[in-house]
């Protein structure tokens, strides 16, 4: 499951994964924020994926990296940190990481909550 809500005060986008997150819940997500004309153009996530068991292939990365780069035409740059404390989806992050590269979309991996929100706050 992929719930998601907009933290006004710190500016964050704030996603949590939680329980079997498909590869369908994944692109959703994308989309609605493709779509969201509220977000700020330079758009922070904060997404906590520790309580997540992703239930998707390595193949399914190129179908999320399509929609992530579609999405990335609507913002001017989009800053992802994602928490994480699964081997597996670890390895899915990491390999995401390196296909999701481009010069509009920051995205690392963090164990902390802490670790990941001061990076945020230093963009």
């Amino acid at each position: 499951m992929v719930t998601v809500q907009f933290n006004p005060k710190t500016n964050i986008l704030e996603s949590k994964f939680e329980g079997n997150v498909i590869l369908s819940e994944i692109t959703n997500y994308i989309i609605a924020t493709k779509e969201n004309k509220t977000y700020p153009r330079k758009l922070k996530i904060l997404t906590d994926s520790s309580k997540a068991i992703f239930n998707f292939t390595i193949e399914d990365l190129a179908i999320i990296v399509e929609e992530n780069y579609k999405s990335l035409e609507k913002y001017d740059l989009i800053i992802d940190a994602i928490i994480i404390d699964d081997p597996k989806n670890t390895v899915l992050s990491m390999l995401y990481l390196e296909l999701a590269k481009t010069n509009k979309y920051k995205f690392e991996i963090f164990a902390t909550k802490d670790a990941a929100i001061n990076w945020l706050n230093n963009f």
